[in-house]
């Protein structure tokens, strides 16, 4: 799994490639929100386009990057979200939690409003 940074402005847009199945790299994208909001970033977009799996652990290390942003007054917002990993959120009433965007563009401009 790799994760590209990218700032936009005040906005942080993390591109995830590959599986968030548990392990090192699952906790990698909460160990990088963490140090996003060390650096003074407190709004950031998943770029989840290049994921095409998520299981509990996965979605775990999401759930603990969003708490760590609201904990610093910020939020985190889902990009690109794959059909079997937008299901998994329907399916565990994540998808009242997280606010998901057909495309980062959308997500970093949701920020903006």
């Amino acid at each position: 799994m790799a994760i590209k940074e990218q700032l936009q402005g005040d906005v942080a847009v993390l591109q995830v490639k590959g599986n968030l199945m548990g392990g090192p790299e699952t906790v990698e994208v909460h160990e990088k929100v963490k140090e996003l909001v060390g650096r003074g970033i407190k709004r950031v977009v998943l770029d989840l386009s290049k994921v095409k799996w998520v299981n509990s652990s996965g979605l775990g290390a999401i759930m603990g990057a969003m708490t760590t942003l609201r904990n610093a007054q910020g939020d985190i917002r889902l990009a690109g979200v794959a059909e079997k990993v937008q299901s998994l959120l329907m399916i565990t009433k994540l998808v009242t939690i997280f606010e998901t965007f057909p495309t980062v563009e959308q997500a970093v401009e949701s920020f903006r409003k």
